[in-house]
């Protein structure tokens, strides 16, 4: 026998199979054939795998919004990983206002309040735009990449065993059938019994086959509860990686905060309105205990009063100091609470602050921190 005619019956051998299982695969549907059930046990293994591919799916998607709300940037990714090349570095968005913030306040001039306000605002931004890279350089190696490998890798395999395992059951309950036919044929005479005979080596043949593809998938299907110990461990090394990010975050806008501390004109209303005009609450009671203790609460009339004094007799006066309060540049001068100073005005300076001089030392000091005395 050439090797054509060996195909060819091959070629015969697997349609004549695939048209036994499509008839038998009909024949179940219409309830015209019995089918074979599989065991308990394998049926709770299968649902328990389908289970978890389908939360597996959901939960890794999910959490690749999470970490790229983007959907076109999420979608180039996806393209540069199957190309396997490297998706090109650009910032993302807590690094480009940090950047736009920067830049503005180099523009203002880093010297006044507003412009290195919008420095450190920016700095503090671009930090955290690095501590959002790093949460998912970490989630995609450390959980994303374990979740994926179970879709791809795993559960493929054990949907192809499965699929065989169908193929099998199929395959000997077709046999069945035409034992129980061959049978019936019998008993009326119609043929020979080695045809009965023929269909039980069959029928054997086919529940071994079936037998040892169940044994294989049950097997596989065990790894399940593997699967789930593995995806908990990575389910730690991500919470992990999200409170050290949180933490980064917190640490960098509690410094934030501390450094905004010295710009006290910045939590103030514009055109110089009355320090009484409602700040914008804020949800956390310890940065409104924070902010609060930041704001020194002297009246607006009474500096404004005193101010217009100084202005007009262009002479010094004394003051107490309120709060502590630490020079942003060189341009000011840091102070101690309950330290008395000397503070005068010069023409232009801005109204939110005065000059202040403690021996040889002199600077820039912000009124809303002194008690002006008689």
């Amino acid at each position: 026998m050439n090797i054509m005619d060996f195909n060819v019956k091959k070629l015969a051998a697997d349609a004549g199979t695939f048209l036994s299982r499509a008839v038998q695969f009909t024949e179940e549907k219409l309830g015209q054939a019995e089918k074979t059930e599989l065991d308990a046990h394998l049926e709770n293994l299968l649902s328990k795998a389908e289970c978890t591919k389908l939360w597996t799916e959901k939960i890794m998607k999910q959490t690749e919004v999470l970490l790229q709300p983007n959907p076109n940037a999420r979608i180039e990714e996806f393209v540069y990983e199957k190309l396997d090349r490297k998706a090109p570095s650009r910032m993302n968005n807590p690094e480009l206002l940090g950047q736009y913030m920067i830049d503005a306040g180099n523009e203002f001039g880093p010297g006044t309040a507003y412009g290195n306000a919008l420095i450190k605002c920016g700095e503090t931004q671009k930090r955290i735009g690095a501590a959002d890279r790093e949460l998912i350089q970490t989630s995609a190696i450390n959980f994303l990449t374990p979740l994926r490998n179970f879709i791809e890798g795993d559960y493929k395999t054990i949907t192809k065993e499965r699929k065989l395992l169908q193929n099998k059951r199929l395959d000997l309950d077709a046999a069945k059938t035409r034992l129980k036919k061959a049978k019936v044929a019998e008993a009326r005479a119609a043929i020979w019994a080695e045809e009965v005979t023929k269909s039980e080596q069959e029928v054997r043949i086919t529940q071994s086959e079936f037998d040892r593809q169940a044994e294989i998938t049950r097997l596989l299907l065990e790894g399940i509860s593997s699967t789930h110990a593995h995806h908990l461990r990575c389910l730690n090394d991500f919470v992990e990686a999200q409170m050290t990010y949180y933490a980064q975050c917190y640490q960098y806008m509690l410094d934030l905060q501390k450094q905004l501390g010295s710009f006290p004109s910045a939590f103030l209303s514009n055109n110089n309105q009355s320090s009484t005009t409602p700040v914008q609450s804020v949800s956390s009671p310890s940065v409104l205990a924070s902010t609060s203790a930041s704001l020194p609460s002297v009246s607006n009339s009474m500096l404004t009063s005193g101010l217009s004094e100084l202005k007009s007799s262009s002479g010094s006066r004394k003051a107490r100091v309120l709060y502590d309060y630490d020079a942003a540049n060189s341009s000011e001068l840091s102070l101690l609470a309950d330290e008395v100073i000397t503070v005068y005005s010069i023409p232009g300076m801005d109204s939110d602050w005065l000059m202040g001089e403690r021996g040889n030392q002199k600077g820039k000091v912000p009124i809303t921190y002194l008690e002006l005395l008689n």
